[in-house]
């Protein structure tokens, strides 16, 4: 992959988006190469499936999430890395809203990696990217003024040893967050809600007056296998207390966790549900526009008040902030 200010990973391994069924099956006992599978399988359609743009949307998403628990102080930052980037959703986002000024994806999946690249090269952003372990990060030390990640710890198999790489590559004083982690009790609630509302839309649009509702079988039925290597994938939940702890038994300072969406999440996880179950031509820019704007509203509830009443384990993300302590002063 290359472009304008755009370096590829060179000497990478390259996508497997459609893995054999041998394959598949030693995933079931190898988180690694289920996270490789599962998000090389769906790096082509991550971002329409989570509804990923890089535009002022998810730029105000990005940053605000940012903000919320890091804040501005110490902005732009010079170098900056995305942990399990994904398709680059919130470090291109982040860069975009002012956050940090070049960067560097890094995930297992080379689907993700490449699919990151494009978007990178797409908005002009000074990015480079590697396949890459988040146990064994492959830079230098002292390499990055910030390191951020979205989603990423929770498919991490040992999250201390991918704290200490952060904190490794990270220059003395620089900075981490990490976001989009699922609570142990949001996590609990979203999926019995996910599962509930998979089985009542699959279910009632076998009835023939919503026939025209329904995915063909063969969509559903690979909805079905995705869900169930994710389960593989999704390795673990957290309380917000015990994550302060893991950062600061990896050496991080100045630790802090945030936790968000309440009321948000008992609406986005089944739409989002639904809206994987039903045809896209189902889904009008009315609907669209109506989930959006419901999803909003429901976040700002959830900032502005019942993060004021509510303890912060109920909610279901939880993000996580710290520094790498600055060098001691030669005497």
């Amino acid at each position: 992959m290359t472009g304008p200010g755009v370096t590829g990973p060179v000497g990478d391994p390259a996508p497997n988006p459609h893995a054999s069924a041998e394959e598949v099956e030693a995933a079931y006992a190898d988180p690694k190469l289920a996270n490789v599978l599962y998000h090389d399988w769906e790096a082509g359609t991550y971002d329409e499936k989570w509804s990923i743009s890089y535009d002022e949307r998810c730029i105000d998403y990005a940053t605000d999430v940012f903000d919320a628990v890091a804040g501005r102080a110490d902005t732009p930052y010079g170098t900056a890395m995305e942990l399990g980037s994904g398709t680059g959703f919130f470090l291109l986002n982040l860069m975009q809203g002012g956050v940090a000024s070049t960067g560097s994806v890094t995930d297992l999946s080379p689907g993700m990696v490449e699919v990151a690249l494009r978007n990178a090269a797409r908005l002009g952003l000074d990015v480079d990217g590697r396949v890459a372990d988040a146990e064994r990060v492959p830079y230098d030390d002292d390499t990055f003024d910030l390191v951020v990640g979205h989603a990423v710890l929770h498919h991490i198999p040992d999250v201390r040893a991918a704290m200490r790489e952060v904190l490794r590559v990270l220059k003395p004083g620089g900075r981490f967050v990490f976001a989009g982690e699922p609570t142990r009790i949001g996590d609990f609630y979203a999926r019995r809600l996910s599962q509930l509302t998979w089985w009542l839309t699959t279910t009632l649009t076998r009835l023939p007056a919503l026939r025209g509702w329904r995915r063909p079988q063969a969509e559903l039925d690979e909805s079905s296998r995705a869900a169930a290597l994710e389960a593989v994938v999704d390795l673990h939940t957290f309380d917000p207390s015990e994550l302060e702890r893991t950062a600061r038994a990896a050496g991080a300072a100045d630790v802090q966790a945030v936790t968000d969406e309440f009321g948000a999440a008992l609406l986005g996880w089944p739409v989002r549900t639904f809206e994987a179950a039903v045809p896209d031509e189902k889904l009008t820019l009315r609907w669209r526009l109506f989930a959006y704007h419901a999803w909003l509203r429901l976040s700002a509830v959830d900032r502005k008040l019942l993060s004021r009443v509510l303890p912060r384990e109920l909610f279901y993300n939880v993000m996580i902030t710290g520094t790498k302590p600055s060098a001691p002063t030669a005497r």
